[in-house]
């Protein structure tokens, strides 16, 4: 028991021990980083004092010389030299048949046949539906068997009274109804006429809402046909464009679905303004061949509203502002930096045009412009 006692005394007494040196350790590292970091800061600071000496010492052998210290700033700059500048007004349109019309019954009933689907290239005048008309060509037939009998009658009594036998008055019953049942045959035959519903142009059918069996009403329901030989890109513009578009303004046309621009001419610009949405309707026919094309495809439209030949232009990106206005930097001859006071006119595509402030020649300063000050010199 008295051994045992004692281990655990001297177990103790190795753990203080042990802490104690660790503890010592820790006190010993922080005290010798403290020293460290001293150290350091005095190497720093003499170091400090030398390049500062060093560079008073070169400055004045500099001066002594003659040498002027290059402090000049290195920039980027760009020559204004006169150019096209356009500003558009852009619209969204859709692509159409330079012939899209639409066919439509002329007489109620129900649909007996469809001779075409959608897709299908037809010709003027050609069958595309029949509506049901089985009782008025059955009446014809009885009408022209009727006319057949009729007109011999007719014959004959006209050749007995040209022989002056018989009355005039038989003479001319006998014509009388020949006449009535000839005018009644046209008419049925009209009627029949109107039962099919006929393609209007050339073109293809892009639309057939129609089936067998449907009840046909005169103008609600109509086949589509378009002429795709010629196209053409309609849009709605805004009212206050109005003054601004005119026959033969250039256009830019971009399909979106086919990653397709082409350069177009604006055709018809209405002259009524909707009063629903307050906007005019322009067209702009489509010359160059352009595959894959769709009635309806969405086209965006970029109509020239201003163009000049003649334009100081710049990027809106090197235009500043202060309290006294706008203005740019532009370098002199001497590579000294000042601001030229400007006058901007439109802006288009992150491009402004520049109306009074800058002249051909001057050199713009396009990068490194944001640290300047009027007076700097600079390097490019």
């Amino acid at each position: 028991m008295l051994m045992k006692n004692k281990n655990k005394k001297l177990y103790m007494n190795t753990k203080e021990i042990l802490l104690f040196t660790a503890l010592m350790i820790v006190v010993s590292c922080k005290t010798d980083k403290k020293t460290e970091l001293a150290n350091l800061k005095k190497e720093h600071d003499k170091i400090t004092e030398k390049i500062v000496k060093l560079e008073e010492e070169i400055a004045d052998e500099n001066k002594a010389k003659g040498i002027v210290e290059d402090k000049s700033k290195t920039v980027s700059v760009t020559e204004i030299k006169p150019g096209n500048f356009s500003h558009f007004i852009e619209v969204q349109g859709k692509l159409d048949g330079d012939e899209n019309v639409s066919a439509t019954a002329m007489m109620g009933g129900i649909i007996k046949a469809i001779h075409v689907k959608a897709g299908d290239v037809v010709k003027k005048d050609q069958i595309l539906v029949e509506v049901d008309h089985d009782a008025m060509s059955d009446q014809l037939k009885s009408l022209e068997s009727n006319l057949q009998f009729i007109t011999e009658l007719y014959n004959k009594q006209k050749a007995l009274w040209d022989q002056k036998i018989g009355s005039e008055v038989q003479y001319l019953s006998a014509k009388s109804n020949k006449e009535s049942l000839e005018n009644q045959i046209k008419s049925l035959r009209e009627q029949i006429e109107l039962s099919y519903i006929k393609a209007p142009i050339n073109g293809a059918v892009e639309d057939m809402p129609l089936k067998i069996g449907q009840m046909m009403t005169p103008g609600l329901t109509s086949i589509r046909v378009v002429n795709f030989n010629k196209v053409k890109v309609i849009a709605d513009v805004a009212e206050g464009y109005s003054s601004k578009i005119k026959l033969g303004d250039k256009v830019k046309i971009f399909f979106p679905d086919l990653s397709k621009e082409v350069s177009a001419n604006i055709s018809f610009a209405s002259r009524f303004i909707s009063p629903v949405n307050r906007t005019f309707t322009v067209e702009a026919n489509i010359i160059d061949n352009v595959p894959n094309l769709k009635a309806n495809m969405i086209a965006m439209l970029r109509i020239v509203d201003y163009s000049n030949d003649k334009a100081l232009s710049i990027s809106i990106n090197y235009v500043q502002n202060d309290k006294q206005g706008t203005f740019v930097y532009v370098s002199d001859a001497h590579k000294k930096v000042f601001k030229a006071p400007v006058e901007m006119g439109l802006t288009y595509n992150g491009i402004t045009e520049i109306t009074k402030g800058l002249k051909p020649g001057d050199l713009v300063i396009s990068s490194g412009y944001l640290d300047l000050e009027e007076g700097m010199l600079v390097n490019f």
